[in-house]
């Protein structure tokens, strides 16, 4: 790992005056997309832990929703103001720090002996997640070699690949163990902060840490477009991530009780959407690379709408089918919003970052607890056909101005 990271290096280093690599350093954004897999597949435990919890603590739905509100705010919360501070003040070694964060999370949920001490745990995770996401998502953007979109998917896949490895671990490991064995889960956080421990090394040595920050050729937009575009950007994000938390939180408990799946059953399907958002997300980057971020944005968020109302109505099977659609479709979006929203505003990386990122983990979290709400006030199956609706929003998109047209002439 530190020999390709210094390889790395040295093709970063290559760039002269460019304040970008000439060449997509692959080694560490393979590094950095690891870590990421780490982080997230330890953050995905606790989601699909929530049957256990349930049962060991008599929670309610909407203690469970608690639980995810205290976790995506503490990561929500933090996370833009840790990019703004680091775009004036890159903080390399901040990476293996949060992991430390996440470290402790773990140990603490895994003895906590009441709720309360469960969302101190939640809360340690989130604070972990702040941390990790704006920096590893420059780090994900000077690795880039001018490839933005292609990548932040490479970063991102490896969010959603261990997001989609939590459930089948837990099925495997804590569910027939008890609460205990999260701490064996350390050890990932372990390995995590030796690999981060190294990117930060190659992050210090980096070109842009050394010389003033180029100029960034960008779109001149009025400020009144530019704010509005954000606000269409983070209607877009609410749409995907409120969605996306009626799947992560309560999917397992959808199947259970419409279906009367075991848990364990229940989880094979949830990791299944899982492993489909990952798949979503690769897509993403490299396809808006191509055609236009602005055209991805618009197959993703509205393009996922048809499928989403069938899915209330539909059987186990095409359950199965319809949520493997949906998130293969819904998760290719995210890419291409941040990096349409880094271009809209350059020499912000570390903001954006951490606005787009911490509003979808706050984004989850209240979703989680309004939903947890109206499961226990109507049913499950009335929250789905609920958040049905939600991608509708993304005709939205057509209000969204062409910056990249504009940038690729002013380039030329």
């Amino acid at each position: 790992m530190q020999t390709s990271i210094k390889n790395g290096a040295v093709a970063g280093a290559t760039a002269g005056t460019s304040p970008v690599p000439p060449r997509t350093v692959y080694p560490v954004l393979g590094a950095i997309s690891f870590s990421h897999m780490l982080n997230d597949m330890i953050q995905s435990l606790i989601l699909a832990i929530y049957p256990m919890l349930k049962d060991n603590f008599a929670l309610s739905f909407t203690q469970i929703g608690l639980i995810t509100l205290t976790y995506q705010i503490t990561a929500s919360l933090l996370q833009p103001l840790i990019g703004m501070y680091t775009d004036k003040r890159p903080m390399p070694y901040s990476l293996p720090v949060g992991m430390g964060f996440t470290l402790c999370g773990l140990l603490l949920m895994s003895v906590a002996p009441s709720f309360a001490v469960l969302l101190c745990a939640a809360a340690l995770v989130g604070c972990g997640s702040s941390v990790f996401h704006p920096e590893s998502s420059r780090v994900a953007r000077m690795a880039s070699g001018g490839r933005h979109g292609l990548a932040q998917s490479l970063f991102q896949v490896g969010g959603n690949a261990g997001t989609s490895l939590g459930p089948l671990l837990a099925a495997a490991v804590i569910i027939p163990h008890g609460q205990r064995s999260i701490a064996w889960f350390s050890a990932a956080a372990l390995v995590g902060i030796v690999v981060l421990s190294q990117i930060g090394r190659w992050y210090k040595a980096h070109p842009n840490m050394k010389k003033k920050r180029a100029e960034v050729p960008h779109v001149a937009l009025s400020r009144a477009r530019v704010q509005t575009a954000i606000v269409i950007l983070v209607l877009l994000v609410f749409s995907k991530y409120f969605y996306l938390a009626s799947i992560n939180s309560y999917f397992t408990f959808y199947l259970m009780d419409r279906f009367h799946l075991p848990v364990q059953a229940a989880q094979i399907h949830l990791f299944i959407f899982l492993a489909a958002v990952a798949a979503g997300t690769i897509i993403g980057g490299p396809v808006g690379d191509r055609i236009g971020r602005k055209y991805v944005i618009w197959g993703s968020i509205l393009g996922v709408a048809p499928f989403t109302l069938l899915l209330p109505y539909a059987n186990l099977f095409w359950t199965s089918v319809l949520t493997v659609i949906i998130g293969v479709v819904l998760a290719s979006a995210f890419s291409a919003i941040l990096v349409y929203a880094q271009e809209l505003i350059p020499g912000k990386v570390g903001m954006i970052a951490g606005l787009f990122f911490g509003f979808a983990f706050g984004l989850g979290g209240i979703g989680a607890a309004v939903l947890g709400q109206i499961a226990d006030a109507t049913s499950i199956g009335f929250v789905y056909k609920v958040c049905s609706f939600l991608p509708l929003i993304g005709v939205l998109t057509v209000f969204l101005p062409d910056i990249e047209g504009k940038l690729a002439k002013k380039r030329a």
